[in-house]
């Protein structure tokens, strides 16, 4: 049985991830804003895996610039699937047409999806479905994705369209249509040879587009006889070349949608949408009320929910933890064997998990505000203080991603045009929050600042930003001279979140947290437990500092002196953390022998003193980040040499941050 591919394109934000999840029953991250999608995703049709659907990431023409752009044009291209489905906003069809327009001159069979219905129905706007499926001459599919209304008709269509195919027709005319036809001449037989398709070819080469020049061995003396062609049009029509094929399609456009369209004036959600926006995205009040935001969810988080839940989380480890040694005692095991149980695998995992209530309200607030719309007036506002520091305002979106996580978001930077943007961006991810950071946050302020939760976070936020600034506009002076490229970005509409998409994120993440419990921090505790137990001649220990663990740790602890901290137990702990940040939690729980959080509050106190824990903290928030960022930054880069070299940069900051701290701090206490 062949598989047939089908390619899921349209514009950044127009709903494709969300018609992925709904035709394949996946749970794909959505959000509403652009970028989300950065690398091709494939899943199968519900109840037919003789379909395997591409979800591409977002474009807005067929002429790519950043990476995540080329992904899409060159499957398109190179894999030549055998159906698109061509999904379009249809609250702003006339900008989403130009997309559908060139996809078109790709000759693949393909249906038009027409996306947020339900909004066009509330808004009084009519479409004429059927006068627009004469005017396109394909199939045209009204559908509401996140309603998962349609979605039957869309596989009914696909599955006839499959075994039905139709070629689209050509819609370019006058001096335009000439021109094709001329080039189109020249280049038509070995066009055919490479299966490329004819009139996207043509207007690759119009467009003068080098690597498609070169696929096709056009030779110099034809090179200046299509030029000579092009000017002649050009001359003719008194306008440049790409201008007249621009206007060619808007005009196309704008009668397709006098023809098929009935638009009132204003939708009620732009009205609501402008409202707000007079507020949110205002001056000199957008970046306060963002902050007192992200203020408000901190204090429910840490303090209003997440601190009752964490505790009865706590409390359940403990019970659990009771149990097991109670019944371990019976069986009358011997004490290895019980404090691998106990104190290797439970200690390890309790003092992770305990944190998951906290991470699940936390996405739950970053998810109703990404899922709203709000998240990109948060990249719309901080774009000019961003490009202050030598940065595109398109890379607020990867740096907010990591605030989630920083491989995901360094694979995010491929939405940015420019390699000095993208490199650039990487470097400062890691400097932000991520959630896998949150736990070591928990362990030291109940430990040391509990009265001052929400303060001591916000505070190590924006440390992380503050030095995040200062590394750009260091780096803008030096090694990233130039400018960033301009960015533009289009504003959704408001919209209140849908509970699937918001359950998709919150059990993305939380099956994420587990899933890394289970395998990378339970490993680690394993080995933790075993270097701490034993010493060289591998008999087992009374005490942890006679461990194998302790002589490693000791080399590494002076160090770590002059920030305050010098317990192996400490710097081992970091250097753990490395292969994920929340193993800096287990590896103290199973260091202190620490069951549960009040013994490891009482053990954390012998290690830090106050000042030092906030040092800490520092430094976990700024230094190199865990192996799987530094593999997903290898693989972007394409060098282990800059990823490592990105690497140092970041622990050198780190360390001269915490020391500037740690020395300030002594002078005022």
């Amino acid at each position: 049985m062949e598989i047939k591919k089908i390619a899921l394109i349209g514009n950044q934000n127009c709903g494709k991830t969300t018609l992925f999840n709904a035709l394949t029953g996946s749970n794909q991250h959505i959000g509403n804003f652009p970028g989300v999608t950065v690398e091709q995703k494939t899943g199968y049709i519900k109840n037919n895996e003789q379909y395997e659907l591409i979800d591409l990431p977002g474009i807005y023409s067929l002429t790519p610039y950043s990476l995540d752009e080329i992904v899409s044009v060159q499957y398109l291209l190179n894999d030549k699937p055998h159906f698109i489905i061509n999904i379009v906003d249809a609250t702003h069809l006339e900008r989403n047409l130009y997309l559908t327009l060139q996809l078109m001159e790709l000759n693949i069979p393909m249906i038009l999806v027409l996306n947020m219905m339900d909004e066009i129905k509330t808004s009084g706007t009519i479409i004429h479905i059927e006068k627009l499926k004469k005017q396109l001459q394909m199939p045209v599919i009204p559908i509401s994705a996140s309603q998962e209304e349609g979605i039957d008709e869309i596989i009914k269509t696909i599955e006839y369209m499959i075994d039905h195919p139709t070629r689209h027709i050509d819609l370019t005319y006058g001096m335009m249509k000439e021109t094709i036809s001329l080039i189109s001449s020249i280049i038509e037989k070995r066009v055919y040879q490479l299966q490329l398709p004819l009139h996207y070819c043509t207007m690759r080469v119009i467009e003068d587009d080098k690597q498609m020049i070169q696929k096709l061995h056009i030779t110099h003396h034809e090179q200046k006889y299509i030029h000579q062609i092009i000017k002649d049009m050009e001359n003719k029509l008194q306008v440049d070349k790409d201008i007249a094929f621009i206007q060619m399609r808007y005009t196309l456009i704008d009668h397709i949608c006098q023809q098929c369209i009935i638009r009132v004036k204003e939708t009620k959600a732009q009205i609501i949408s402008d409202y707000l926006d007079s507020f949110l995205t205002h001056q000199y009040l957008g970046i306060p009320i963002f902050i007192l935001i992200i203020i408000m969810i901190f204090y429910l988080t840490f303090y209003v929910l997440g601190q009752p839940l964490q505790n009865l989380m706590e409390s359940f480890f403990q019970y659990i933890t009771q149990y097991i040694d109670t019944f371990l005692n019976y069986l009358q095991v011997t004490n290895w064997v019980k404090s691998f149980i106990c104190d290797g695998i439970l200690a390890g995992l309790g003092s992770v998990l305990s944190f998951l209530p906290v991470i699940i309200i936390l996405f739950l607030f970053l998810s109703l505000l990404e899922d709203s719309g709000y998240m990109a007036r948060v990249a719309f506002i901080m774009d000019r203080a961003l490009r202050d520091i030598g940065l595109s305002g398109k890379s607020i979106v990867p740096m907010l991603i990591g605030f989630g996580c920083s491989v995901p978001a360094i694979m995010s930077t491929r939405t940015l045009s420019s390699v000095r943007d993208r490199k650039l961006t990487m470097i400062l991810i890691p400097f932000m929050s991520c959630s896998a950071k949150l736990p070591i946050y928990g362990m030291i302020i109940t430990a040391f600042f509990q009265e001052k939760a929400a303060i001591v976070m916000i505070t190590i936020y924006c440390i992380g930003i503050f030095v995040a600034i200062l590394s750009a506009l260091l780096l803008k002076k030096t090694l990233f001279l130039g400018e960033p490229i301009p960015f533009l970005l289009e504003l959704p509409t408001y919209r209140i979140p849908t509970y699937k998409n918001i359950i998709y994120n919150i059990y993305d993440k939380a099956k994420g947290f587990v899933h890394k419990a289970f395998t990378v921090i339970l490993l680690s505790s394993i080995i933790i437990w075993f270097l701490q137990s034993f010493n060289f001649q591998l008999e087992m220990v009374e005490k942890s500092s006679q461990s194998i663990l302790a002589s490693i740790g000791t080399i590494f602890s002076p160090l770590f002196k002059p920030l305050g901290f010098d317990d192996w137990r400490a710097s081992t702990a970091l250097i753990t953390g490395i292969t994920a940040k929340e193993t800096v939690v287990s590896t103290l729980s199973v260091l202190t022998s620490s069951s549960h959080f009040t013994s490891l509050n009482n053990a954390l106190i012998t290690i830090f003193t106050p000042l030092s824990s906030f040092t800490f903290l520092v430094f976990t928030v700024l230094y190199m980040p865990c192996v799987a960022t530094l593999a997903t930054m290898k693989k972007e880069l394409g060098s282990w040499k800059q990823a490592l070299i990105i690497v140092l940069f970041q622990s050198g900051i780190a360390y001269l941050v915490a020391l500037f701290i740690f020395k300030l701090g002594s002078l005022l206490i």
